[in-house]
């Protein structure tokens, strides 16, 4: 112990006489460390961590295959994800394989407390919902089955916890106060757990509400009854398993159960085909599937972002070990005189190789500490650019660093100092002890001269790979957000406006929303002003099934195309180009025709021409009793629509106005400005409406288009960064080898300069001393960096795997970066004296 001690301070000692090196280890550690910390802490929570419930391993989600026709509300996944509530209660009550199965699903209310309105999200959850996941609340009590009874008739919400603790000061006597959901009164029954956020991973709900109050958290729902509706599926169910059941089994046990219940359902589609008949019932199966991490839809798209990154980082842990050992190696040159005479006034090779892994040992954990210190403004910096947003108190990540974070960081720090470590210990394990003394001077063997040629060789072969990659994903985001997307998005505003959230009831909500228009109409700087169902590049899809006048559309055809609901002047709002008819009216209301605008795509599929499809009709669903009772009246240009990678598809316009059960709209207005410069301007207008009314996600336009991105922004920002680190790593590595190098040939090169030699002589010398290598690496890189390419082709748009500009780039700043490094140790050898260098020897 007392010789630990003693090593510990003789470390120190040595990192204090040499400032410079060791603050150059420790920053190049601390970036290396402290970015895979950071990565690691939100790959954990996305694709890792258990819920934080008792036996997560328990709980189980089911999925589903087969036929279906009817309702279907996705909130990330497909429908198959999604189950009715009749279905739900028949699955729960006559299973004989868990001890409960609960449903839930996520909204957005509008929350008002002393006044103060907000959206905000929640989930509404059947009653059993919390003592299925065995969940004990902060304050009061949670949901019983008590809670969630009969339609309307259990006003009650569990705040989530951060929620209660930043909007109601954590006041412990919450319990049985009032606060309005969508304009209706709730008590509040108590706190969700600390830690827990939801079931469904990704969601970060405010509110907890029974499903029985379904209606008033989602007043659409209302006209199709999903309380009673086998036809709608919206809820996503869990279970959990009784012990000594596997998930094997249970689908085993529960194949009769949905077989049976699928034939009853079967029983309400009266008039449908055999061959629907036979989908729905005979192709049909009922899969149970692990939920231990949670229901996270969105989980697939970010899964290989994350391996790419942590892939990356992995990648830049292993360059930060390498460019120690090299620093390591350098500096041991100068020790080789002190480490000789040691050995030969009788120090053990035990204590000389302890001492030296001593040494390595403080600098890893200095650079593990600050390496930790440094993780929580990466891990910021990530979870900003996959949100889109500067504000992530409401984001579903955390960026703390707990325990699982540190264990990895500690296994992380080892591996890497025990790496850069052993190469001055393999280097001092067995010194040539009179060839060291007879020289004035410490002298590197050819093994060590060749192992910091190899790890310069190794670090520049990574640092392509790494170019490689982040030039593919910057073209990729370069391409997805230069890209014509089919309307104006410079001088465009949109925000959400729902009225039922605060309190208006259907019969009202068109004219709060008409009035609101009106409003806006008349701020400075507005020229256009309209209002959707479904709004533009959100990654929302509102689809319908559609019948063509004079079209047979075989059985398997797919006939949903897009069916937004939009006002008067949207077209005109968009900028999105009317290519025949006309744009919708203030007469286009109900009672009136029935109109539709469709896109280019749907035009073309169906009647060649945009000038063909006028005055055809349409009507919404299939069947031969489908009413063609729609007419075109007109035909708009394409648009990117859900997201900046999918092609259009086929879109059927329908005036809002003309909506059997209107709801909420997403608003969008064109300024003769930048539309930052009205924000204040619109809240106000609508503020001036009612003071309920709530103003949700003011956004431009390009910030949308910028959140659509945020997962590939945050892959290229990072790639980049991670890019740039690696060069600058590859360019210390290399200057130091040079320069050393370079230090250890003074007398050559003075013996050549006295003989005769140019400059130019020299520097080609000190160059070629690494070129050679740097070919060697780059050779081995750029076929590698194709096969990898390869792997992340998903996370592409617009460039190809294996990008012969992309590699080109890579060469030349590769190229560039060996021209700087050398630059100094050229210049430094060009200048040699020739006498001094004689004379020193």
């Amino acid at each position: 112990m007392n010789s630990f001690l003693h090593d510990i301070r003789y470390a120190m000692r040595q990192l204090i006489r040499a400032p410079g090196f060791a603050a150059t280890v420790v920053i190049t550690l601390a970036l290396g460390i402290g970015a895979n910390t950071a990565i690691f802490t939100i790959f954990d929570q996305v694709l890792l961590r258990m819920l934080p419930v008792q036996n997560p391993k328990e709980l189980v989600r089911f999925e589903w295959k087969g036929g279906f026709s009817g309702s279907a509300s996705s909130f990330g996944g497909d429908i198959h994800n999604y189950f009715s509530y009749p279905m739900y209660k028949d699955l729960r009550d006559r299973n004989s394989v868990f001890t409960g199965i609960s449903a839930g699903v996520a909204a957005s209310v509008g929350v008002s407390w002393h006044d103060q309105a907000e959206n905000k999200d929640a989930e509404v959850v059947s009653g059993n919902y919390f003592s299925l996941l065995d969940l004990k609340p902060a304050v009061g009590r949670l949901f019983t089955d008590a809670d969630d009874t009969a339609k309307n008739a259990d006003p009650v919400v569990v705040l989530g916890y951060d929620y209660w603790r930043i909007h109601f000061n954590a006041s412990p006597d919450v319990a049985g106060k009032t606060l309005l959901i969508n304009g209706h009164p709730f008590t509040i029954v108590g706190v969700a757990p600390d830690g827990f956020n939801s079931a469904f991973e990704g969601n970060k709900p405010g509110v907890f509400l029974p499903i029985s109050m379904v209606e008033v958290a989602m007043p659409w729902v209302a006209p199709r009854d999903d309380l009673n509706n086998h036809k709608s599926v919206w809820l996503t169910l869990i279970a959990r398993l009784k012990p000594g059941v596997t998930r094997q089994q249970a689908e085993s046990s529960l194949s009769p159960l949905w077989y049976a219940l699928r034939a009853q359902e079967l029983t309400g589609y009266q008039s449908a085909s055999a061959h629907f008949k036979d989908r729905f019932l005979n192709q049909t199966h009922l899969s149970v599937v692990d939920d231990s991490t949670g229901f996270m839809p969105g989980r697939d798209d970010l899964r290989t972002p994350l391996l790419v990154l942590m892939g990356m980082v992995g990648v830049l842990a292993a360059m930060c070990a390498v460019n120690v050992a090299t620093l390591l190696l350098l500096r041991a040159a100068g020790r080789v005189r002190e480490i000789s005479m040691r050995y030969a006034l009788g120090a053990a090779r035990t204590r000389i190789i302890s001492q030296l892994l001593v040494e390595g040992g403080v600098l890893g954990a200095c650079g593990a500490i600050a390496g930790v210190a440094l993780s929580p403004l990466i891990a910021r910096t990530l979870v900003r650019l996959m949100t889109g947003s500067d504000d992530i108190t409401d984001a579903p990540y955390s960026t703390a660093v707990d325990g699982r974070i540190l264990g990895f960081t500690l296994v992380l720090s080892i591996l890497v100092t025990l790496a850069f470590s052993a190469a001055p210990a393999l280097q001092f394990l067995r010194p040539r002890l009179a060839e060291t003394l007879r020289q004035n001077t410490g002298t590197a063997s050819r093994k060590t001269q060749l192992f910091r040629k190899v790890a310069v060789g190794f670090q520049i072969t990574l640092t392509v790979l790494l170019l490689g990659g982040a030039g593919l994903f910057l073209r990729t985001l370069t391409n997805l957000r230069a890209q014509n997307i089919g309307f104006e998005i410079t001088h465009l505003i949109n925000f959400g406006l729902d009225p039922s959230i605060a309190g208006y009831g259907e019969d009202r909500v068109v004219q709060v929303e008409t009035s609101a228009l009106d409003a806006l109409r008349e701020v400075p700087g507005v020229q256009h002003v309209a209002g959707t169902s479904d709004p533009e590049i959100s990654g929302d899809s509102t689809g319908s099934n559609f019948t063509v006048q004079g079209h047979v559309a075989p059985e398997e055809e797919d006939m949903n195309f897009e069916s937004p609901r939009i006002t008067p002047d949207y077209f005109a709002t968009l900028q999105q180009p009317l290519l025949a008819g006309r744009e919708f009216s203030t007469a286009d209301v109900k009672g009136s025709t029935k109109v539709a605008v469709v896109n280019l795509t749907f035009a073309k599929r169906f009647y060649g021409s945009p000038q063909n499809a006028m005055g055809r009709l349409l009507g919404e669903g299939q069947g031969n009793k489908t009413k063609l009772e729609i007419t075109i009246v007109g035909v708009v240009g394409d648009i990117k629509h859900q997201n900046l990678r999918d092609a259009p598809r086929g879109t059927v316009y329908q005036p809002y106005l003309q909506q059997d059960h209107p709801g909420g709209l997403r608003i969008y207005a064109f300024t003769a400005q930048r539309p930052e410069l009205i924000e204040s301007a619109i809240r106000n207008r609508i503020h001036g409406l009612d003071p309920k009314l709530v103003v949700d996600g003011m956004r431009t336009m390009q910030e949308q288009v910028d959140r659509s991105v945020s997962d590939q922004r945050a892959l290229a920002l990072l790639a980049a960064s991670f890019s740039a680190l690696a060069l600058l790593m590859t360019s210390v590595g290399l200057y130091g080898v040079l320069a050393f190098a370079t230090a250890q040939r003074t007398r050559e090169i003075g013996v050549r300069m006295a003989l005769g030699a140019q400059r130019s002589n020299v520097i080609v010398l000190v160059l070629r001393e690494m070129a050679l290598t740097a070919i060697i690496g780059v050779a081995v890189a750029l076929p590698a960096a194709f096969g990898l390419s390869r792997l992340v082709v998903s996370q592409l748009y617009g460039v190809q795997p294996g990008d012969p500009l992309t590699l080109l780039a890579c060469i030349l700043i590769c190229a560039l970066m060996l021209i700087l490094a050398a630059a100094i140790p050229a210049r430094r050898a060009a200048s040699v004296d020739p006498m001094e260098a004689l004379r020193s020897e």
